[in-house]
């Protein structure tokens, strides 16, 4: 398969999952699929083949300093590589902001739009969804029940 097939497919294979978080976030197979590490782990298997497929580094690529970043993404394998990994991070922090707001009581019709910003603009999503929690009133800290528990211990 060539660099553009697997970018097409892998595109277009997360957007059911973040479909599934906006509007069945709770149903059954939504938790097994979306809410387990399959997707994730799906996509850290095209990442690790774009970087081994990936044989022709660009002189000069590295990541030292924006220009040796910006010569990394000369090759296609690397550029899709990249993008893997947004799509790999952005559905996992997504699925934790649903997780995460059922923990804490927030109203999911709320973090749809999260889920959106996050979709499209990974950061800016996942700090939506943290003044989110904050008005909310569950402030910034991410340690939850299960770790203040083995914190004290």
């Amino acid at each position: 398969m060539t660099p553009d097939t697997v970018f097409l497919v892998c595109n277009n294979a997360v957007l059911p999952a973040w479909l599934l978080l906006a509007v069945a976030p709770g149903w059954r197979f939504t938790t097994r699929i979306v809410h387990a590490a399959w997707i994730p782990l799906l996509l850290a298997v095209v990442y690790a083949g774009a970087f081994l497929l990936n044989t022709d580094a660009p002189e000069g690529g590295g990541f030292g300093s924006l220009a040796g970043v910006m010569a990394l993404f000369t090759s296609p394998y690397a550029v899709l590589a990249g993008w893997v990994h947004y799509l790999a991070f952005d559905l996992f922090v997504g699925a934790w902001e649903v997780r995460d707001a059922r923990r804490n009581g927030i109203a999911h019709w709320l973090v749809v739009p999260c889920l959106f910003f996050t979709l499209m603009l990974g950061p800016v999503g996942l700090a939506l969804y943290l003044v989110l929690r904050v008005v909310r009133g569950h402030g910034l800290s991410l340690v939850e029940a299960a770790d203040e528990v083995t914190a004290s211990a």
